[in-house]
């Protein structure tokens, strides 16, 4: 095997490395309280198409089916859905999701993670409205803080909030990325390329055609570290948003109110723009999402929101409904 062939091994584990780095955040819904003319009630979809081939779902607001229409997810593909409280603009447009989900193909299993109450709403509508789902769905209703799930690509975290009723943030974080395959260092000991280098991968010892031993660990870059996602329900300030947004890729905070409206935030246990960026400079954090904007701020004045808050956090951007966002490898 020639030089040629080796750089073409190596630029093939490269990019073995890079399979499963596509992470994007894709808002369905970005307003507040209501549906608005420019701007629908919350829904944020998490692509994780090419690790997992799936889609989470973070809350579901009234006419979230509808938002999808509007882009490439398929229904099917949503096999988890985090529901941060039980008020209606982050639950209405559950039942019409989980039905055409069920219409259009989808007989997967689907979880639903949420406050109690949320099985209890989701089958009085299936059993009053009568509708038949062609897949099962599993219900884990949150009661406390902690580990919610993990598999071998992702753990996710919840913690309560301080809300008028029980709101939840989550925090998505992914598992390191196995470091690279030290090809040069290979190619100094004359190793030849071919499927040993897939032992060497792994870890192994290897024993090479000379009888020499080596361990695969030494052959083998640093880890790569995985981003964090947090994504918050409606809150007040409260210690553990800090807990959750600790040196995050990405902060989804909401801001219904504005930067003189602190009081008003409060008092409806709410967050300001300035608090969430303030959250976003003390924590860490490498971008700062605001979503849940009311339907007081269109236009210049949802701009103004987020020019206010990069006074304090730079990295800061007010969303609309179909932004797209990607989270990169560190």
């Amino acid at each position: 095997m020639d030089a040629s062939d080796t750089i073409k091994l190596s630029k093939k584990w490269m990019l073995r490395q890079c399979i499963g780095e596509s992470m994007q955040l894709e808002f369905l819904g970005t307003g507040a309280g209501s549906p608005g003319r420019f701007r629908n009630v919350t829904s944020v979809a998490l692509k994780l198409l090419d690790e997992s081939n799936e889609v989470w779902l973070f809350d579901c607001g009234e006419a979230t089916q509808h938002q999808i229409l509007k882009t490439n997810i398929r229904p099917r593909k949503i096999d988890k859905i985090f529901i941060s409280h039980l008020h209606g603009d982050h639950i209405f447009g559950l039942p019409g999701f989980l039905s055409s989900r069920s219409n259009q193909g989808g007989d997967s299993e689907l979880t639903i993670y949420g406050p109690a109450g949320i099985k209890d709403f989701v089958m009085t509508a299936l059993r009053i409205s009568e509708t038949k789902l062609a897949y099962r769905i599993r219900f884990v209703e949150i009661t406390k803080g902690g580990k919610l799930f993990e598999d071998a690509n992702y753990v996710v975290e919840v913690a309560e909030l301080d809300h008028r009723i029980k709101s939840y943030g989550f925090r998505v974080r992914e598992k390191d990325h196995p470091g690279e395959l030290l090809v040069d260092k290979l190619k100094e000991m004359a190793i030849p390329a071919g499927p040993i280098y897939g032992e060497i991968k792994q870890g192994k010892q290897v024993t090479l055609p000379d009888g020499k031993v080596i361990d695969g660990k030494d052959f083998i870059g640093k880890p790569q570290p995985g981003r964090v996602v947090t994504i918050l329900g409606d809150t007040r300030q409260t210690a553990n948003i800090e807990k959750l947004a600790y040196h995050a890729d990405v902060l989804v905070h909401e801001s219904t109110f504005g930067k003189q409206e602190g009081s008003l935030a409060r008092k409806y246990y709410h967050s300001t723009n300035m608090q969430a960026a303030r959250i976003a400079q003390k924590c860490r954090v490498k971008k700062l999402l605001l979503t849940h904007i009311s339907a007081r701020y269109t236009g210049k004045l949802a701009k103004q929101l987020e020019k206010d808050a990069c006074t304090i956090f730079a990295n800061t951007k007010v969303v609309q409904d179909f932004d797209e966002i990607d989270v990169p490898l560190p």
